[in-house]
């Protein structure tokens, strides 16, 4: 299968989320790990621990950086503030791209620090792509979008979430984050079939997966990040990876978090399904 335009970087392979419980494990025992993925927001101070572990975890790894607050759907102009503490960031961590997630989160500079749903509309996708692209274009870095959980249908919606999701990534001209347990808890939520999402989303955008663990409530999945990933959730990655070919993959545990050693082994359940295919080289990958 040939390289798809926005993944690029095939060589990177399964990563981990850098969280703070494993610090003093990582640096001690440094394990073998192809990437670390980094909460942006997380390392935006100038001093303190996070800096300190930030240079010590650069001197080994690779890392990539993962945003929450750009909030490309709110109605308001981007956080020129925070955009110019991102930049510094993806220079000192030469991140080789930068993700956020397709949502809104603020109005009249007041933050609601979620990850809220946008309705699914023509000009709900214009006004979020040409954000996305002033983005892109100040960090100066690929930038891709990812698909959040959600636990409501908006009334103003015209498009599914798959049709919209795709018309942002055209439009802004960007990749994808593909979050696989997300698309499977947003299904069995509002009852839609998850195989079809992926089969209707562009091969040649989707640059990263994430996979992680949910909650089942009595109505409702809850994508809480605090246990091993589900059965339904590897066969629907299993899928994915089938249609996107070989995607740097990303296990996100958030909650209840268990040691390092239980992280990495999870994480790495992703490379029977990767194995029978071989990246691609690329330049820079």
């Amino acid at each position: 299968m040939p390289l798809c335009r926005f993944n690029a970087y095939s060589r990177y392979g399964i990563g981990v989320g850098l969280r703070l419980p494993h610090y003093d494990h990582i640096l001690r025992e440094k394990p073998v790990v192809d990437w670390f993925e980094l909460l942006s927001e997380n390392f935006l101070s100038e001093g303190g621990r996070q800096r300190v572990v930030l240079d010590q975890i650069l001197e080994q790894y690779r890392v990539v950086l993962h945003g929450l607050g750009l909030y490309f759907g709110s109605a308001g102009p981007l956080d020129r503030d925070h955009l110019r503490k991102i930049k510094a960031l993806v220079r000192r961590t030469e991140t080789p791209w930068f993700s956020d997630h397709l949502c809104w989160g603020s109005a009249d500079g007041r933050y609601s620090h979620d990850l809220l749903p946008l309705p699914f509309t023509m000009a709900t996708a214009r006004h979020t792509a040409a954000k996305i692209r002033q983005a892109a274009d100040f960090l100066e870095v690929p930038l891709s979008v990812e698909n959040i959980s959600s636990y409501m249908e908006l009334r103003a919606s015209t498009m599914t979430e798959w049709e919209f999701l795709s018309e942002v990534a055209e439009q802004a001209d960007c990749g994808i984050l593909l979050d696989v347990n997300n698309i499977y808890v947003v299904s069995q939520n509002q009852g839609f079939d998850p195989y079809t999402y992926l089969d209707q989303l562009p091969r040649d955008r989707v640059a990263q997966i994430h996979i992680g663990g949910h909650s089942r409530l009595s109505t409702h999945l809850l994508d809480t990040h605090d246990q091993p990933v589900a059965d339904p959730v590897w066969k629907l990655y299993a899928h994915a990876i089938a249609r996107f070919g070989f995607t740097p993959t990303l296990l996100e545990w958030d909650d209840r978090i268990p040691p390092f050693e239980e992280v990495h082994r999870e994480a790495h359940k992703a490379d029977r399904f990767l194995a029978s295919l071989a990246p691609t080289p690329a330049p820079g990958g």
